[in-house]
């Protein structure tokens, strides 16, 4: 028996989606998997823009985990598959998966959200917002998200950015991608054409808005890199990065 809740569509790796090595890109992932999320949602009546009209509520993705088996190609066409596992009365956590024309799984993800006021920014039980509360489908990534070492300090500073309108989304809040893509930023072009990413796991822990300065960090551990990006005295995204061997 289908379950509704499983959203499945076709996606073409075009050129919106790659980056230098003409294959779907890390940062562009977060695109593929917010459309893929955004539209599961919608076909339940719970994405932002029904939130917003009946609840004056909003999506807040606070943790994000993906792993890459491989990144598929220019013009690629995978299949994919997103659906929410579960409702902890606040919070849940919303499955993606993506295969190649071979049925090989090429990403798999994991976005954890909860839904907030627009009156006091205070979390909403999902219950009230009509959210599924049941009838889940099985999990296909239930990696535990995972305690980043804590902030370093000054020394691992490397560069600021302002927050721009180019950044900003439908939320008037700096969109989860552009944090990522400035994540990625502590690599070089020639490093990241050179070094494949297995896992990439991306806590949002405070809102940015246009006009605000950011910090950006990058400090390396146990083999992962870790980045901190800080506006003011707040963390307000911080990422650990794997690379295949």
């Amino acid at each position: 028996m289908e379950n509704n809740l499983v959203y499945e569509i076709p996606r073409t790796i075009s050129s919106a989606y790659i980056d230098s090595t003409v294959r779907l890109g890390v940062a562009q992932t977060w695109l593929l998997v917010q459309d893929n999320v955004t539209e599961c949602l919608g076909r339940i009546e719970c994405d932002g823009v029904v939130y917003k009209k009946r609840f004056n509520a909003f999506w807040v993705f606070t943790k994000i985990k993906i792993h890459f088996e491989k990144r598929p190609d220019w013009r690629e066409i995978v299949s994919t598959r997103t659906f929410p596992v579960d409702n902890s009365g606040l919070r849940t956590h919303i499955n993606t998966e993506a295969f190649d024309k071979d049925g090989s799984l090429a990403f798999a993800a994991n976005y954890e959200a909860c839904v907030l006021s627009f009156d006091n920014h205070r979390p909403l039980k999902l219950t009230t917002l009509g959210y599924p509360a049941d009838n889940f489908p099985r999990p296909v990534f239930n990696a535990q998200f995972s305690r980043f070492p804590a902030f370093l300090g000054e020394d691992a500073f490397l560069f600021e950015q302002v927050v721009r309108f180019c950044h900003i989304d439908m939320s008037q809040h700096m969109n989860n991608a552009e944090y990522t893509k400035l994540a990625l930023s502590v690599f070089t072009n020639e490093y990241l054409k050179e070094h494949d990413i297995s896992d990439i796991e991306a806590h949002y822990t405070g809102e940015c808005k246009e006009g605000q300065i950011l910090r950006v960090y990058r400090y390396e551990a146990d083999g992962n890199v870790y980045v901190y990006i800080k506006e003011g005295e707040r963390t307000v995204y911080e990422c650990s990065i794997t690379f295949k061997n």
